[in-house]
């Protein structure tokens, strides 16, 4: 593999803006060349600002308050910041199942029915797992 530095690969015209595509492709060990009609990954697209913040959510593991806390931003800048980088990724967010359980007041709940004395501890332990599925 040949040591020289690599550009990046840019993925507007600078003069027009149109669209480009990777015509040649090219092997310096073997030098062999492959030339036709090649598409820019989506991913190679990506400004230099949507890569970074691509490459943390992945280091985070998609998790958003680990997000937060890495770029220093507020939770609905993150998710801004998401739904703009899926825009130009041209994907759709996967939508929920339904409504989250919200988990808090569902346990609450549980609790006031056992102090009530309208559930057993035995049924209290086994919501309390459900809800925590």
């Amino acid at each position: 593999m040949s040591t020289r530095k690599l550009n990046v690969l840019p993925s507007k015209d600078p003069i027009s803006g149109g669209e480009l595509h990777v015509s040649e492709l090219h092997c310096d060990e073997s030098d062999v060349s492959i030339r036709g009609h090649f598409e820019i990954p989506r991913y190679a697209r990506l400004d230099a600002e949507q890569s970074k913040f691509l490459e943390t959510f992945l280091r985070c593991r998609g998790v958003i308050n680990a997000m937060e806390r890495e770029l220093g931003i507020s939770y609905p800048t993150v998710r801004a910041r998401l739904d703009a980088l899926l825009q130009a990724l041209d994907l759709t967010p996967v939508k929920e199942d339904g409504p989250r359980k919200d988990k808090t007041a569902e346990t609450k709940r549980i609790v006031d029915l056992l102090e009530r004395g309208e559930i057993t501890a035995e049924e209290a332990k086994a919501r309390m797992k459900e809800v925590s599925r």
